[in-house]
């Protein structure tokens, strides 16, 4: 691409979800909301998990950082999409762009290795639970953490850098509610394979790890289950990786389905759905799903509800 012909962009306009005036207003009320709910739900699991000692486990402290992650990604997003509904002006800087992208990104890779680190978490519990402590101590689950960190902010930073490094050619509208990559990269005049191609390999090989990970731990986890003597204590063993699977079938099932969606047929409102639903639907969801499902969480409720400072 000539460089004379490559106009700088100083921001996007990003068009939203809808331009009818009544369906906005009820977007904006429903996904104020949802909104809300993350917040609340995320910020009270972090809460909960560090005032509560009896959750001062492997198990909770990978729990806390998946509602840091959903808090993350969702209010990089959330807020400007909220503004969007009711503002006139429906502008984004350009390094306000890539900053959202970089944020985005680095926790949604960062969930989908967390969730394959929580499932070797799991397989550790319940298949030597005695050792359980010393093999998952506090030094290798922060160790565990930062690696999962850092490949999400490495991929995040490769891709926007290729990203806006691209020409837009005055053209900075973009059809969608926050700056994704696939329409930043429809609307950019320059050759895009290059970047296409990156995004399949990175995130093709993060979603290899995430997997084999996943595939593997819950395989040696029906094995050590089945060796349990108690219908009882199968049951148990089961029903605690339950919400685990949910959490996984979700966002997994969302990731898998934008990724392998054939290029032939994309389009940027099927895009919008998908991005709604990974950007502000699984982070509400996934403090519900653990929330009601484990009964030390709902324990640690009732305790902190008791506490005297609380009435």
């Amino acid at each position: 691409m000539d460089g004379k012909n490559c106009s700088s962009v100083n921001e996007f306009l990003l068009l939203g979800i809808s331009d009818d005036p009544r369906v906005k207003v009820t977007l904006f009320i429903t996904f104020l909301m949802v909104y809300l709910i993350i917040l609340v739900a995320n910020l009270g699991m972090i809460i909960l998990i560090r005032m509560d000692s009896h959750l001062h486990t492997p198990m909770y402290f990978f729990l806390s950082h998946l509602s840091f992650s959903d808090l993350c990604y969702s209010t990089a997003v959330g807020p400007k999409m909220l503004v969007g509904f009711i503002a006139k002006n429906k502008s984004i800087p350009f390094y306000g762009c890539a900053l959202q992208w970089l944020v985005c990104c680095s926790f949604v890779d960062s969930e989908c290795l967390l969730l394959a680190v929580m499932a070797f978490d799991w397989y550790k519990a319940i298949s030597n639970p005695l050792l359980y402590t010393v093999s998952m101590s506090r030094r290798v689950c922060s160790l565990l953490m930062a690696g999962v960190y850092m490949v999400g902010i490495v991929d995040a930073s490769v891709n926007m850098i290729l990203t806006f490094q691209l020409c837009f050619c005055g053209s900075n509208v973009i059809n969608h509610f926050f700056c994704d990559v696939l329409p930043l990269l429809l609307s950019s005049c320059s050759d895009t394979q290059v970047n296409e191609l990156v995004i399949f390999i990175i995130f093709g090989f993060i979603e290899l790890i995430a997997l084999s990970v996943l595939c593997v731990s819950y395989c040696y986890i029906i094995l050590a289950v089945i060796k349990i003597n108690s219908a009882e204590g199968r049951f148990k063993a089961f029903s605690t990786c339950t919400s685990h699977l949910t959490a996984v079938a979700i966002f997994q099932g969302t990731l898998l389905f934008m990724y392998f969606w054939p290029s032939s047929s994309y389009s940027l409102d099927q895009d919008k759905i998908i991005s709604l639903f990974y950007t502000l639907v699984i982070p509400m969801l996934n403090p519900l799903i653990y929330s009601l499902r484990k009964k030390d969480v709902k324990k640690a409720l009732r305790n902190l509800k008791n506490k005297k400072w609380f009435h």
